[in-house]
């Protein structure tokens, strides 16, 4: 069959060139169509899944928000957040971007500026042009050169659950 469509179509290909592919296809799909309409709706939504999961949300420079934000998964922000910003994903913090308000994420990467407490279960890394003026609760702490903090911080596995200032290291009195 298929060779039929394909002569047919060279054989019309000189008078009617647009109207010859057609009846071909729509022949082709309409046993198709009919027998599983279900199949040919399920892959658009299956494609469009892991596409959302694997990729990375941008808020880019010329974006600014007033009020809270939530995502699932990862996040670049290169623009002006004045609000909190909440997520078991991760977060990277642009070279533009400037966050007033608390962080609180599973890791964040900062490059730019954050005016607030943040709170990650996992890793915080503040890169050697990051300004951070706020406390840092974090499982791992990384600071490059060159990075400004201005706070406390608590690191460790149990950071969340230890009070600042706890630890006693000298004898008690």
């Amino acid at each position: 069959m298929l060779r039929q469509i394909i002569g047919q179509s060279e054989a019309h290909k000189d008078d009617k060139r647009v109207e010859a592919p057609a009846p071909a296809p729509v022949a082709e799909r309409a046993p198709i169509l009919s027998a599983a309409p279900a199949p040919a709706a399920q892959p658009q939504r299956v494609h469009s899944a892991p596409i959302m999961t694997s990729s990375k949300n941008v808020l880019s420079n010329d974006v600014e928000i007033k009020g809270s934000i939530k995502f699932s998964h990862d996040l670049i922000i290169d623009g002006k957040i004045e609000g909190e910003v909440l997520s078991d994903g991760s977060l990277t913090v642009g070279e533009n971007a400037l966050i007033k308000g608390e962080v609180k994420t599973r890791s964040v990467i900062i490059f730019g500026k954050v005016e607030g407490n943040i709170t990650v279960t996992e890793r915080c890394e503040l890169k050697s042009n990051a300004i951070l003026v706020g406390d840092i609760a974090a499982g791992t702490l990384s600071i490059e050169e060159g990075a400004t903090f201005m706070g406390q911080s608590q690191v460790g596995k149990k950071a969340d659950s230890k009070p600042a200032g706890g630890l006693n290291l000298g004898p008690k009195p």
